[in-house]
């Protein structure tokens, strides 16, 4: 009797059909089979920016592709992971799981929901991973302008002694007045986005040292 084929339709789930899919395609495809985490790298951002194009432009079928290209970026790193540093889609499942079932208590739990979710979920990661700045974490690889959005909110959720600008603003308001910006700057012959990073780079020196102080006292 022929072995069934486990990408066939006899898999327990279409997700274990994938899993099987590329388990057969880091064997028999020569492409695939040289792959490796850091190769994969633009793929992996490329494809999360097409899940956002899909969001934005609300069409339902181009999104349900757009994430099942994204996924497959998750189930190839999973499938390169289980071959060299012990660990599999299953392990990166359980762990996501555990991880948010212990960050929602009020849910999974006791307890009623906090007042402040945001700081809540991000003392409880503070905690987890003994992280003593409000800056660690943070990916070095963000774009300047989505980097300096999370510095900010960590700086907030952490309380930092930090004065920050509160000032009522419209999202049209900030999407007009960082094109000026861009604009101006562009005909200024400068670089928007390195002008953002130095100036994170202050503000970040600027967190460092107001936590300091506050450590001290």
């Amino acid at each position: 009797m022929a072995t069934p084929d486990p990408t066939g339709t006899e898999a327990d789930s279409q997700l274990d059909r994938l899993v099987a899919v590329m388990a057969r395609l880091r064997t028999e495809c020569p492409w695939d089979a040289q792959q490796t985490h850091r190769s994969l790298v633009r793929y992996l951002v490329e494809e999360t920016c097409e899940v956002i194009d899909a969001i934005e432009s609300g069409d339902a079928d181009d999104l349900r592709e757009e994430l099942g290209d994204l996924l497959l970026q998750v189930v190839f790193h999973a499938r390169i992971a289980s071959e060299s540093a012990g660990f599999d889609l299953q392990d990166v499942a359980a762990g996501i799981s555990a991880k948010l079932i212990d960050r929602h208590p009020y849910v999974f739990g006791e307890g009623s929901v906090p007042d402040d979710l945001n700081a809540t979920w991000e003392a409880r990661k503070r905690a987890e991973k003994g992280r003593t700045s409000a800056l660690e974490g943070i990916p070095e690889s963000l774009s300047a302008m989505t980097r300096a959005a999370k510095v900010i909110s960590r700086t907030r959720s952490h309380a930092v002694p930090l004065d920050l600008p509160t000032a009522p603003v419209t999202a049209p308001e900030v999407g007009r007045g960082v094109l000026d910006l861009v604009a101006r700057a562009q005909a200024a012959g400068i670089d928007p986005e390195q002008a953002v990073r130095d100036a994170l780079r202050e503000l970040e020196g600027e967190v460092r040292a107001a936590e300091s102080g506050a450590a001290a006292v």
